[in-house]
């Protein structure tokens, strides 16, 4: 599997979709998943972009530098991922931290970027004492015992229950991420607020909510649509992973706002 080496450490990282002369689109994570937390997107949008996706640091087959990371330190990663493959530009949908990382980029890398999708995020996810308890705990007894209430948040009873394989591996990639990896982004959490930045990002944005996200809630969403230059709320069925537990609606709402701007053209 490809990989880019840095000096302290290794990502790992996938391209799919279209070739040629095809827009980028980059897929940023979540906290405690990898890469394939963006399966059920390849399919639709592949025929439209060329797909960047990566495991973050500390998850997935990601080499872990020593922890604590700053928001800065995630953003920075996508900055050498693309520099490293001559991706000049890049279309750009994270969810959760990885909305964060997509919010610290459009502030202080905006031209690298096109079109923005902020999904199940906020400016400022939780607080600095919430993600220090999470650190403890996990230090003390790793992230298996964090796996039934992660479940809750993340998917709906009705999804679990019907869909319990899709569950299962995005719960499994959460409690295969290592400590240190976990960890490190929980301070980055910690430290990240993006809610002053927010006025500075130009590029189109949509946010893209859970309607039963209990972790960033609609109204975080709306909060972002209105603070940046171009911002659009959609809200979708779903909590937390909602481009799991809607990957159609999602794949529809996501393809339609990146498309935009080849329409006009």
């Amino acid at each position: 599997m490809p990989h880019l080496d840095l000096p302290t450490h290794r990502l790992h990282y996938r391209i799919d979709g279209a070739e040629g002369d095809k827009p980028w689109l980059t897929f940023c994570n979540s906290l405690g998943t990898d890469l394939r937390m963006w399966d059920a997107q390849i399919a639709d949008l592949g025929r439209d972009f060329r797909i960047l996706r990566y495991d973050r640091r500390g998850h997935g087959r990601s080499g872990t530098p020593r922890p604590p990371y700053g928001i800065e330190d995630l953003g920075g990663d996508v900055i050498a991922l693309w520099d490293a493959l001559s991706i000049g530009r890049s279309h750009f949908c994270g969810l959760s931290i990885g909305g964060l990382t997509g919010q610290w980029l459009a502030v202080h890398a905006g031209g690298r970027l096109d079109r923005i999708a902020l999904c199940a995020t906020a400016a400022r996810i939780g607080s600095a004492a919430g993600w220090n308890a999470r650190i403890d705990e996990v230090r003390a007894n790793g992230l298996g015992g964090l796996v039934p209430a992660t479940a809750e948040r993340w998917f709906t009873p009705g999804f679990r229950a019907a869909r319990p394989s899709a569950v299962a591996r995005i719960l499994n990639s959460f409690a295969e991420t290592s400590v240190d990896g976990y960890a490190g982004c929980c301070a980055a959490l910690a430290g990240a607020d993006l809610r002053p930045g927010l006025a500075r990002i130009a590029n189109p944005v949509l946010a893209i909510s859970g309607s039963d996200d209990p972790v960033c809630p609609a109204a975080d969403l709306e909060a972002i649509a209105q603070g940046v230059g171009q911002g659009r709320h959609v809200a979708l069925p779903g909590r937390h992973i909602v481009n799991v537990e809607s990957a159609g609606s999602f794949n529809a709402a996501l393809g339609d706002f990146l498309m935009a701007r080849s329409r006009r053209a």
